[in-house]
């Protein structure tokens, strides 16, 4: 199978300069209905853009790409500044943040939300709700597929009055930062719902952990975090920002880099896609492509996999040999978890460009979610990876969708579907895998190695032996 890719440049009307990407495919897959994360139809490799007029082709060279807005924001305090910076912000009006809050700071600071310095105010925050972009000075735009801003309830509006700075804490009273030339405005939430995630449904994860239980007030300023954000959970020497994971890709002679996202345990399927593209790649002419194995470290709904035990069976896939540690870098992306489908893959691909990532792997239902009161997906499962496809802000980054992985009985590994002998295939649903292992049974041989497969194990029996101990403890009173 041969694949092309081609940059287009195109000067547009008003004389703003625009990268369009053209990578094309010479072979159509008719696929099935697919699982959640990684069986998902396609009819090609990578998407075609829309050509523009006065186009002019030239080739792909740097897997650094430049960066939304042409450099990476910094928001932390220089050291030689934080003594009086701390004495500073223990002056001022306080507003306390909660731990999902906190994550938004650490994506904030690091420049993932690049150019943005800052929690939205309200022009930027109408942008992003209604255009999922922003403009900047010089006319052009960004992808912000997601409001990144802070709540604050009437109390705390009240004790901030007309003070243009604020302090930020933490719920222990540790100060965090400073928030410049705020601005507060009216939060409304049903509008901020219904435009992100297309419905209003209730059970949405996000929405009750953190938009619900939120004030009437938003408050938006510039942002300056007085130190780097450490965890101490033993995870943070994967916690690699933007600037870092550019330095690593240079280190390691990167002329291509591809990013993939999930927020679960990586089988055998998911390694053969990643293998695959690294093979396309190399076709394709790349001399040394890069794999970014990027996991989401921030808020996720309680019955996805925790992040120690999803970065402890990463680590096992790469002991075992099922990836390149020569050729992957594993890291972990801050950002809090949204499942609002095809809004929020817009920012899991935008962020990844501030990373310098010029490919970004895209499978069926991104981001997505089963509704929460009927059984269906909550999203068209095609939806996301056609809009990264036209969304605006994104014509940098080269979209690359899935190709379909799904157990073969007669091989006795994980393959890609061939339609002409269906039968032969097995789909196992992230569901099933987890049944899987919270039922002590063993998934077919070749699904996952060995290694990340006990990981698993060890966890869900973990959580049995716990449940247990409840209940026992229950019937004692």
């Amino acid at each position: 199978m041969s694949l092309t890719i081609r940059l287009h440049i195109t000067t547009t009307n008003a004389g703003n300069r625009q990268v369009i990407r053209e990578i094309s495919n010479n072979k159509t897959a008719v696929l099935p209905r697919s699982i959640k994360i990684h069986e998902n139809p396609l009819s090609s490799l990578v998407y075609r853009r829309k050509m523009l007029k006065n186009i002019t082709t030239k080739v792909i060279k740097s897997s650094l790409i430049e960066p939304d807005g042409g450099s990476l924001v910094d928001l932390v305090v220089p050291e030689n500044e934080r003594a009086s910076k701390i004495s500073e912000a223990g002056s001022l009006p306080k507003v306390m943040v909660t731990k999902i809050d906190l994550e938004w700071v650490h994506v904030l600071s690091e420049g993932w939300a690049s150019p943005l310095r800052g929690f939205m105010r309200e022009n930027e925050y109408l942008r992003s709700l209604h255009f999922n972009c922003l403009r900047l000075e010089d006319g052009s735009f960004v992808n912000m597929s997601l409001p990144i801003v802070l709540a604050i309830d009437d109390e705390t509006k009240e004790r901030i009055g007309s003070s243009p700075d604020v302090g930020l804490v933490k719920t222990n009273g540790d100060l965090i930062g400073i928030l410049r030339r705020v601005e507060i405005y009216k939060h409304n939430k049903e509008e901020r719902v219904a435009r992100t995630w297309g419905t209003t449904v209730p059970g949405l994860p996000y929405v009750e952990e953190v938009i619900t239980p939120a004030g009437n007030w938003l408050i938006g300023g510039d942002l300056e975090v007085l130190k780097e954000m450490k965890y101490e959970d033993g995870l943070d020497h994967y916690r690699l920002s933007p600037r870092q994971l550019r330095r690593e890709f240079d280190r390691r002679g990167a002329d291509a880099v591809f990013a993939f996202q999930l927020r679960n345990p990586v089988h055998n399927g998911h390694a053969l896609l990643m293998n695959d593209t690294r093979r396309r790649l190399l076709e394709m002419g790349y001399k040394n492509p890069v794999l970014l194995l990027h996991p989401l470290g921030g808020f996720t709904k309680p019955d996805d996999v925790p992040l120690d035990v999803r970065m402890e069976q990463h680590s096992k896939v790469l002991e075992d040999g099922i990836l390149n540690p020569e050729t992957t870098v594993v890291a972990i992306f801050p950002s809090p978890m949204h499942y609002a489908g095809p809004t929020e893959v817009q920012w899991h691909a935008k962020a990844r460009i501030n990373a310098g990532a010029n490919f970004y792997i895209v499978g069926r239902d991104p981001a997505g979610m089963g509704h929460p009161t009927e059984k269906r997906d909550l999203y068209d499962p095609d939806h996301g990876k056609k809009v990264l496809s036209m969304a605006p802000g994104l014509e940098k980054l080269n979209i690359l969708p899935f190709r379909v992985a799904a157990y073969d009985t007669s091989a006795k590994k994980m393959a890609f579907f061939d339609p002409s002998r269906a039968r032969d295939f097995l789909f196992i649903s992230g569901t099933k895998m987890r049944n899987y292992a919270r039922n002590g049974d063993n998934p077919p041989d070749g699904f996952m190695c060995p290694g990340g497969w006990q990981v698993l194990v060890k966890y869900y029996e973990s959580l049995q032996a716990e449940d247990s101990k409840q209940q026992s403890a229950v019937l004692s009173v």
